[in-house]
């Protein structure tokens, strides 16, 4: 199931026409289960790294590994303006679960607050960042990797059949 959603590929002239005129690696859009499970695994990593231009920092690893772009890409948009107030809130209070910290108390959602307390927010956060970045991401490629062999040796008849 997953697989044939990953591989229904319709062929359309002007993304054709794209990829000619900027030259652009078919590698980095190809569609198998190794590309699929690594552009979710950086795509996540990037994600839930608390920093601006996410998507250029998966752009910057594409000399180094073989991926799907466009699907590490959509795994950056995750992390939106709408979740990632929960996300950060989830990897800080991991951070001083950790470091062994408690939190900070009357937390506002003002820039004030923000610049008054970023000495006390950040190590926290970027420490609470590591297990989700490396670990959860890590998970939930290997799980939709799992799926996909399950999904390839249902669509394949059995070889013996009696």
């Amino acid at each position: 199931m997953i697989r044939k959603i990953f591989k229904t590929v319709h062929k359309h002239e002007k993304i054709d026409q794209l990829i000619k005129k900027y030259k652009i690696p078919r590698k980095y859009l190809s569609v198998n289960r190794k590309s699929i499970t690594k552009g979710i695994f950086i795509g996540l990593f990037w994600g839930f790294i608390p920093m601006p231009m996410q998507m250029l920092a998966v752009i910057a690893m594409t000399p180094f590994f073989n991926f799907n772009v466009p699907i590490a890409i959509s795994m950056v948009w995750l992390s939106n303006p709408i979740t990632m107030p929960f996300m950060y809130y989830m990897e800080y209070q991991t951070g001083n679960l950790i470091l062994g910290r408690e939190g900070l108390e009357d937390i506002e959602l003002t820039l004030n607050w923000f610049s008054d307390n970023w000495d006390n927010i950040i190590i926290p956060l970027y420490v609470g960042t590591i297990p989700y970045s490396t670990i959860v991401s890590a998970l939930i490629a290997y799980t939709i990797n799992i799926f996909w062999i399950i999904s390839v040796k249902r669509e394949k008849p059995h070889k013996f059949k009696n």
